[in-house]
C-alpha cells in the first residue's frame, strides 16, 4: 500500500529490484531509520529497472511477496506499490515517483531517498538525476572507510558536494555526517551519509548461490528466514 499522507512525519523512499531483498536491504534502511529519527522506510520494489535492460529473475509479485515478509516484522518499514506494474507506464524513473510521493504527502512532512553507494554511482545515469537530491535529499550508505571525495564524480553535471562536514553525530548507534548539495543555480539540499556501516551483500551472489543445495546453506545468513523459506518453496532462482 502507498503512504499516507502525514503530518510532520519523515519518509524515506527505498527503491529497488529487491530480487531478492536481503540482511543488507534491511540493515541500510534500520540504519536510516535510527539515524534520522524517521517515522517510515518504504520498501518499493520497481516493476522494470531502466538501467538493467534485461530485468529481474523473480516476477514482480514474488519480489514484493518476499519484500513484505522480510519487513513484517519491522514497525518503522512499510511497502509501497507506488512503482508496481501498470499498464501503460513504460518507464519507472525515480524522479517521477518521488514527484508523485511528494504530492501525496502534507506540505511540512519530510521525504528522503535513501540508497546504497552503488546506487549512487550510478546516479549520473538517473534520468533527470541532477533533481532527484532537490525533491528528495540523499541518504546514500557509504562503505567503512570510503571519503566521500572519491564518491562526488558519481554526481550528475551541474552539481557539486561542500566536502565540509556540516554536522557529525550518532544517533541510535549510527554514525550520520551532513553536507550540502548545490547545483549551478546555486539551489543548495542537504546530503547525509552515514559511513560506518559494512554491508558486504550482492543479490546477484546470492542468485548464484541458488544453484545447489551446499551453495544454498552457505547464504542462508544474508537472507531473512522468511524470505528464504519462500524462494525454497516456489523453487525461485534456479
Amino acid at each position: 500500500m502507498s503512504m499516507p499522507a502525514r503530518s510532520g512525519g519523515g519518509v524515506a523512499f527505498f527503491g529497488g529490484s529487491f530480487d531478492p531483498p536481503h540482511q543488507g536491504h534491511l540493515a541500510v534502511a534500520r540504519a536510516a531509520q535510527l539515524a534520522l529519527d524517521l517515522d517510515s522506510v518504504l520498501f518499493a520494489p520497481v516493476g522494470v529497472q531502466p538501467l538493467k535492460p534485461f530485468g529481474s529473475r523473480a516476477a514482480f509479485v514474488d519480489r514484493l511477496a518476499m519484500t513484505e515478509l522480510a519487513i513484517q516484522d519491522q514497525p518503522n518499514f512499510s511497502i509501497s506499490l507506488i512503482d508496481a506494474p501498470a499498464e501503460g507506464r513504460a518507464h519507472y524513473y525515480t524522479i517521477d515517483t518521488l514527484l508523485l510521493l511528494r504530492g501525496q504527502m502534507s506540505p511540512d512532512s519530510s521525504l528522503y531517498c535513501l540508497m546504497g553507494a552503488d546506487s549512487f554511482r550510478n546516479l549520473r545515469s538517473w534520468h533527470r538525476g541532477a533533481e532527484v537530491p532537490f525533491v528528495a535529499p540523499l541518504i546514500v550508505v557509504a562503505r567503512p572507510g570510503q571519503p566521500l571525495e572519491d564518491m562526488t564524480p558519481s554526481l550528475p553535471s551541474g552539481l557539486s558536494i561542500n566536502l565540509y562536514c556540516r554536522e557529525t553525530c550518532s544517533a541510535g548507534g549510527v554514525e550520520l555526517r551532513s553536507f550540502t548539495i548545490r547545483n549551478e543555480s546555486g539551489t543548495c539540499a542537504p546530503f547525509f551519509l552515514l559511513p560506518g556501516l559494512h554491508i558486504d551483500i550482492s543479490a546477484t551472489e546470492i542468485r548464484h548461490r541458488q544453484a545447489t543445495a551446499a551453495d544454498r546453506r552457505a547464504a542462508q545468513g544474508l537472507l531473512p528466514l522468511s524470505v528464504r523459506e519462500y524462494i525454497e518453496s516456489h523453487g525461485l532462482y534456479r
